[in-house]
């Protein structure tokens, strides 16, 4: 179920109070799911129910997406104004240095957490922030063309093309490897939540000027590439791997942008690997590649 937090955050502009929207189930270790842009929290669906088998599991909608409220005034949807926000939630929902794992800009956003050493994992799935201005400029195309067609398509001609797996694919392929496995009710949902993103061009506009070239130190770092990924090419993968030289890459054969319909037991095990304590991790890591 859906619950709602407001909590304090410190600003340079002063102290200003922020609500995000989250789900929360299972024990153990935390992990935060971040989603991508325009998405929300139940883009982690297909895999939230076998991570809260073995963890407390805190599946987030980003402020200015899904059921989260705008950022108020004084904080930029940047990542100097967005980072200290989910330091802040950590704070607000009781945990210390969870596992964070993200898909696009919510991997971006892990990595970030990471280098500040606001968590005690990352997992960046088709994080943001590797790419050439040239495969910036054809990724945010493809987002923004994603994003007017939410807006111009009404309800009724959306949750048609959603009862037939072709009329899926015309509507989330870009970002599904496989969209005919996403169901009908999904599909229109993200298609809504998609349309509504008051956070969107914000947070789209500011990462025109994002470049991750920073190392992740002292901070375990998984990276996942869907070798499908339409809107972040899978070469990205290399320099990340190349900018955070203690990562551990791993290939998502056959998944797209958003792996977790493609594949959900492939991403569930990469997140459950990369959250257990070091020396279950190796010895996972080196059955895995044995």
């Amino acid at each position: 179920m859906t619950e709602t937090i407001s909590y304090p955050v410190e600003t340079p502009a002063g102290r200003r109070t922020v609500e995000v929207a989250y789900e929360r189930a299972g024990g153990g270790d935390p992990v935060v799911l971040l989603h991508g842009i325009g998405h929300h929290l139940q883009a982690w669906h297909p895999v939230s129910a076998v991570l809260a088998a073995e963890r407390d599991v805190i599946a987030v909608d980003l402020p200015g997406f899904g059921a989260s409220p705008a950022l108020p005034d004084g904080i930029p949807y940047d990542l100097a104004g967005v980072v200290p926000v989910l330091g802040a939630l950590f704070t607000a929902l009781g945990v210390d240095r969870p596992h964070v794992a993200g898909n696009s800009l919510g991997g971006l956003l892990a990595l970030e957490l990471g280098r500040l050493r606001l968590v005690r994992s990352v997992t960046a799935l088709s994080p943001g922030g590797f790419w050439s201005p040239a495969e910036r400029r054809y990724a945010f195309g493809v987002l923004l063309g994603m994003r007017r067609g939410a807006q111009v398509l009404p309800d009724p001609v959306v949750a048609r093309l959603a009862r037939t797996a072709v009329g899926r694919a015309a509507l989330v392929s870009p970002i599904y490897a496989r969209p005919g496995r996403r169901s009908p009710d999904a599909v229109v949902a993200e298609t809504r939540a998609l349309r509504a993103a008051v956070g969107f061009d914000a947070t789209l506009a500011a990462g025109r000027a994002v470049v991750f070239r920073d190392d992740v130190p002292d901070v375990p770092v998984t990276i996942g590439w869907g070798s499908g990924d339409r809107v972040l090419l899978p070469r990205q993968g290399v320099r990340a791997k190349r900018a955070i030289p203690g990562a551990r890459l791993v290939r998502l054969p056959g998944c797209g942008h958003v792996p977790m319909n493609d594949d959900p037991a492939l991403v569930a095990r990469v997140i459950l690997d990369a959250t257990r304590p070091a020396p279950v991790r190796r010895a996972a890591v080196a059955e895995a590649s044995g």
